[in-house]
């Protein structure tokens, strides 16, 4: 990307729609003990919520954290996903990976 489509935000979500992937939970477990792994609430849109760290949007992150909207992964929550190899959706937003559980439904 070039200087000028690094901030368009149609852009971004296009990239990282393509990016984004389900993965089993013992792909990304090590990541969570190096607390990179963030968990998005399912009635978050989980790419809107990447588009927001894309573009370092720090008043909507703030509101989410605050609102328990999006997450450290907890060790307790991270046992859990391990025990049953949890299917994840997944986005990388460097450095932090984004996590959701998929939408009742929709596995």
């Amino acid at each position: 990307m070039n200087e000028a489509t690094e901030k368009d935000p149609q852009i971004i979500r296009q990239k990282l729609n393509h990016d984004t992937a389900k993965i089993a939970w013992s792909a990304l477990h090590e990541h969570q003990q190096q607390q990179s792994v963030i968990t998005v609430s399912v009635d978050l849109d989980l790419i809107d919520v990447a588009c927001e760290f894309t573009l370092d949007n720090h008043e909507q992150v703030k509101t989410w954290l605050e609102q328990a909207k999006i997450e450290k992964v907890s060790d307790d929550q991270a046992q859990a996903w391990l025990a049953v190899d949890r299917e994840l959706w997944a986005v990388v937003v460097a450095p932090w990976i984004l996590v959701q559980e998929p939408k009742p439904g929709m596995n």
